[in-house]
């Protein structure tokens, strides 16, 4: 009897150690697969899938101080392009000038104001006369705020007698603002100058 009631309390203890082992892997377990989806969910929403072309085509979210040269230079690059890209149409001028002017303050207006006033789009159309703009470089100092920025850029004006070539050089800060569909990178150019437009060559048609 007393063999038996010792072979019973053997067996309850190894019963209870083995339920304790097997809820301490539960737990483990448990605990693994929360830290592996916690992991996985903040990956997943560091990836962003674009279409683009009938392919997806994966994107990664970053912080905007590791983008902001890459945006900084874009902003300005458009900026310059919606400007100084025209044509003999005043719709198309008038389109391309409103978006440049979203991206900059008065000092971009001013020098529309001065152009308009001195009949220079006039004389675009009246001349069937288109103008392009080429960037070269852009330099953008990031280590003040505004962030400065230098703008090199070839300027061609297009007659239908000549094509005259200009080099455009232009300087100005950037102010961070909200973004919005008129102004995507989040940037303002500010104090927008320009300090050299000159031709350097003039070619026969």
């Amino acid at each position: 009897m007393f063999k038996k009631t010792k072979n019973i309390d053997t067996a309850f203890r190894y019963i209870r150690l083995f339920s304790v082992a097997f809820l301490a892997a539960c737990v483990i377990i448990s605990l693994f697969i929360a830290y592996k989806s916690y992991q996985l969910s903040s990956q997943s929403q560091n990836k962003v899938f674009i279409l683009a072309n009938g392919k997806a085509l994966e994107a990664y979210a970053a912080d905007r101080k590791d983008n902001i040269p890459v945006e900084a230079k874009d902003h300005v690059k458009m900026f310059h392009h919606f400007f100084f890209s025209l044509d003999p149409d005043d719709k198309v001028i008038q389109a391309n000038i409103t978006k440049a002017l979203y991206l900059a303050d008065n000092s971009a207006k001013q020098q529309y104001d001065n152009l308009k006033e001195n009949g220079y789009y006039s004389n675009l159309i009246s001349g069937n006369i288109s103008q392009e703009i080429k960037v070269d470089s852009i330099i953008i100092n990031t280590d003040v705020y505004p962030i400065y920025f230098r703008y090199k850029g070839e300027q061609k004006i297009i007659r239908p007698t000549t094509v005259v070539t200009r080099n455009l050089i232009t300087e100005g800060y950037l102010r961070n603002v909200s973004r919005s569909d008129n102004n995507s990178h989040g940037f303002l150019i500010e104090k927008w100058r320009t300090l050299e437009n000159t031709d350097i060559n003039i070619q026969n048609r």
